[in-house]
C-alpha cells in the first residue's frame, strides 16, 4: 500500500526523481492531527499525498530504519483513508468489486485486497476487516477520494459506504511493538497477525489490528482525531518507541518486498503481473464456488491459470556491486537490449546491499537470472532474487 512516496528525496535518497513532484505549496497541504507533534519533534516535513508529512526526524533515515527493526517505531499514517461498509449485503457487495474472498472472512479477521478496473488492472490496494456489524477498510491516502467515489458508484446501492475522516491512524512496528502497546492497552498482545478488535485506552475507543507495512510485527491503531496526539505521546513515552518518518517506511517496505502503489502497482499492472496472485483465494478462481464476478475477471483469471500469456512480471533484484539502483532505471539484457524498468530501489539498510523491484518479461524472471541496470549510462549487474529481501517477522501465535 501507500501511494507514491513524494518527498523522500529529503531523506538522503536520490533527489532527481522527486523534484518535479515537490511543487505543492505548503498552504495547499492538509495536516494530520499529529502535525504539531511532528514539528515539536524536529521532523523534516514534505508534501505527500496532499498532506504535510514527516519524511524523517533528527536521528535520520538509517537510524529510524534500524530502530524499527530492533525495537519499535511509531508512524503517522493518518493521511490514509478509512471507511466502513454497513448493511446485510456489504460483504457480497465488496466481493463484487475485488477478487478476494470477502463473504467467508471470519469476524475479527483482516485481508489484503485489490480494487480493479474493467481491464483487470489495479486501481488501488487496500486492507479490509470483518467487524461483524460492518466491514472496516483502509485505502491509500492519495487514492482515497477516487477509491471512495468508485466504491460508491459500484456498490453504493447495495450497502452504506461511510467515510471516516474523523479517524487518525497510527502504525507501531517492530519486535518490541507488542510489549510497548500492551503497557497502554492490556490484552492487545494476544492478537495474532491479521486479526484485531476494539480496545479502550483512558476512555478512548481504539480499533487495533495486528498488521502493518514494514515486514515487522506490529499494529495499526485507528483513533479519533481528537485523541491521536495524546495517544502518540503516550506511545513515545515508552522506552522502546521512537518516531519514524516516511523515508524509513519506504526502505522498510522495500526490504519486505511490499508493493508501493504508484510505483510498483498502478492501473497498468494486473495482479499476476505484480506477483500478487497469492491474494486471490481459490473460491474466486477458475473452478471455485464463486469464480469471477469481479471487474476484469477474464483477464485476471486467465493470467493466473496461464491461458492468457503474461507480458511482464514483477521481480526482486539485488545489485552485485554496491551501486544503488533507483526507480525509473532501465533494465537491459546482457546484450544491452532494454527489457524492463525498476519501479523501486535503494540501498537496503538491513542487508547493506542495493535492492530493487521492477518488471521484466517472464523469461527473465527466474531466480538467479543476471540483468543489467543502466545507471548514469553504465551497466550495473543485478540478479533476480526472492522477496522479501529481509525475512518477515509477523506474529502468528
Amino acid at each position: 500500500m501507500v501511494c507514491t512516496m513524494v518527498g523522500l528525496a529529503c531523506a538522503g535518497l536520490d533527489c532527481r526523481p522527486w523534484r518535479a513532484r515537490l511543487a505543492t505549496q505548503e498552504s495547499e497541504l492538509q495536516k494530520t492531527p499529529l502535525h504539531a507533534l511532528h514539528l515539536e519533534l524536529g521532523a523534516r516535513m514534505v508534501p505527500f499525498a496532499g498532506y504535510s508529512m514527516p519524511v524523517q526526524y533528527p536521528a535520520g533515515l538509517m537510524a529510524e530504519h534500524r530502530h524499527t527493526r530492533e525495537a519499535a517505531g511509531l508512524f503517522d499514517v493518518s493521511h490514509m483513508g478509512q471507511l466502513r461498509l454497513a448493511g446485510a449485503g456489504a460483504a457480497a457487495a465488496l466481493e463484487s468489486v475485488i477478487p478476494m474472498d470477502v463473504i467467508d472472512l471470519p469476524v475479527g479477521k483482516q485481508r489484503y485486497g485489490l480494487l480493479l478496473t474493467d481491464e483487470g488492472t489495479i486501481i488501488d490496494d487496500l486492507m479490509f476487516f470483518n467487524r461483524g456489524d460492518d466491514l472496516f477498510i483502509i485505502v491509500n491516502g492519495a487514492c482515497k477520494v477516487g477509491d471512495i467515489a468508485h466504491i460508491r458508484q459500484q456498490i453504493g446501492s447495495r450497502c452504506q459506504v461511510l467515510p471516516m475522516p474523523e479517524r487518525a491512524l497510527l502504525a507501531l512496528q517492530g519486535p518490541q511493538a507488542a510489549a510497548a502497546l500492551a503497557q497502554l492497552v492490556p490484552g492487545v498482545d494476544k492478537l495474532v497477525f491479521m486479526t484485531g478488535g476494539a480496545f479502550n485506552w483512558n476512555g478512548t475507543e481504539l480499533f487495533i489490528t495486528r498488521s502493518g507495512y514494514t515486514g515487522e510485527d506490529g499494529f495499526e491503531i485507528s483513533v479519533h482525531e481528537s485523541q491521536a496526539d495524546p495517544l502518540a505521546r503516550a506511545l513515545l513515552a515508552q522506552p522502546q518507541v521512537k518516531p519514524i518518518g516516511l523515508g524509513a517506511r519506504n526502505s522498510l517496505r522495500l526490504e519486505a518486498g511490499l508493493c508501493l502503489y504508484g510505483n510498483d502497482i498502478d492501473t497498468t499492472t494486473t495482479p499476476a503481473q505484480a506477483a500478487l496472485g497469492w491474494a486471490i483465494q481459490k473460491v474466486r478462481r477458475k473452478g471455485g464456488s464463486r469464480e469471477g464476478g469481479f471487474p476484469g475477471a477474464a483477464q485476471v483469471l486467465g493470467e493466473l491459470d496461464g491461458t492468457v500469456p503474461l507480458q511482464r512480471k514483477r521481480v526482486g533484484l539485488i545489485a552485485l556491486d554496491r551501486v544503488p539502483v533507483r526507480e525509473h532505471t532501465e533494465l537491459c539484457d546482457t546484450s544491452g537490449q532494454p527489457i524492463g524498468m525498476v519501479t523501486s530501489g535503494l540501498l537496503g539498510p538491513t542487508i547493506d546491499k542495493p535492492v530493487a523491484m521492477g518488471y521484466v518479461p517472464p523469461q527473465w524472471a527466474a531466480l538467479g537470472t543476471r540483468i543489467n541496470a543502466m545507471v548514469r549510462g553504465k551497466a550495473v549487474a543485478m540478479q533476480v532474487a526472492a522477496t522479501p529481501f529481509v525475512p518477515s517477522r509477523y506474529f502468528r501465535g
